[in-house]
């Protein structure tokens, strides 16, 4: 008997022993990305704190509503917005049945790849762009193309596949939430028929957790099969004041962590740290010139200004990709 209660108290302590000197380890695996610092700490805190059972901010886990930018936030938004990386090449692969875009603007610039020309034709060059190449088709032909396109298009600068220049550090996060009962949306300005055929692949993110700008469809039957036709004519710009108004219209509650990384999140922000109880806002600060891009106030793309000085005041976290992420792509 006294052979056996050794037995198990060896074995208890023997246990127990491995326990504890696996805590540092299981403790490193958390956001492992994340330097230690204010920023992890806010984020484990608040998680913390809104799902312990009997915590005075416990929030149930039907109302753990998280909702994330996608350009800048959980990718590259540099040196120009993915999207628009898709409409030029759209435009290049249509111009054979376009003779007349040789001498139009803004397609001559396009085909020309003059992006300065591009730019010099202002927003109503860029909704000629849009219009040519997002319209005119079915809203599943386009899935297509722009899932086939997403499957082998290229970063200019790192030559890797987009789907490559998405942020480590803010992969963990998504599933550090998911596994705490989050349920988790992307609200961006980009097209939200252009992000639904990949964000779940990418993200784990289901096309119907993806909100965005879109434009108007009308019911029609092509062959005798029903399709839903895109029209050249906007429907919903999901970017700044629009993002709530998404929210709103889409998810309809508001989210109790809501993540950016521009002005054009600001309003999102906003609108999630203004409700009851405890709240979470976050900016990302591309300030890593070294490893990414170092951009903020003055940024034609991903521009943060108002939000940096504001972000103290509000109890908003601004991490810094320099200091608060020890590495910033998937190996």
């Amino acid at each position: 008997m006294e052979r056996i209660g050794k037995f198990f108290f060896h074995g208890a302590f023997s246990g127990a022993l491995l326990m504890l000197l696996a805590l540092p380890a299981m403790s490193t695996e958390l956001l492992p990305s994340w330097g230690e610092g204010e920023a992890k700490a806010a984020i484990v805190d608040f998680v913390t704190a809104v799902t312990t059972e009997g915590s005075s901010d416990y929030v149930p886990p039907a109302d753990r509503v998280a909702t994330f930018d996608n350009d800048g936030t959980l990718w590259s938004e540099q040196p120009l917005y993915v999207q628009l990386a898709f409409a030029l090449d759209r435009i290049r692969d249509l111009a054979g049945d376009h003779p007349e875009w040789r001498d139009t603007e803004p397609f001559k610039s396009v085909l020309a790849g003059d992006m300065a020309g591009v730019i010099a034709t202002g927003k109503h060059g860029l909704a000629q762009i849009l219009a040519a190449s997002h319209t005119g088709m079915s809203s599943e032909e386009f899935s297509r193309i722009a899932a086939d396109w997403i499957a082998t298009a290229r970063h200019p600068k790192s030559g890797k596949l987009y789907t490559s220049m998405i942020y480590q550090p803010m992969l963990e996060l998504l599933d550090y939430l998911r596994k705490n009962g989050f349920e988790i949306y992307i609200v961006s300005g980009g097209g939200i028929e252009f992000m639904r055929p990949w964000a779940e692949k990418v993200y784990g993110i289901p096309p119907e957790n993806v909100i965005g700008s879109s434009i108007r469809t009308r019911y029609e039957l092509r062959d005798g099969q029903p399709v839903l036709m895109r029209l050249p004519e906007i429907d919903h710009i999901d970017d700044k004041e629009g993002k709530p108004v998404g929210i709103n219209k889409f998810i309809g509650k508001r989210p109790i962590a809501a993540f950016g990384n521009s002005d054009g999140d600001f309003q999102m922000l906003e609108w999630t740290t203004s409700g009851e109880g405890r709240r979470l806002g976050l900016l990302i600060h591309h300030d890593d010139a070294e490893r990414e891009v170092a951009y903020d106030r003055t940024s034609a793309i991903g521009k943060l200004d108002r939000g940096l000085d504001e972000a103290p005041e509000r109890g908003w976290v601004i991490v810094s990709m320099k200091t608060d992420w020890t590495r910033i792509f998937p190996k």
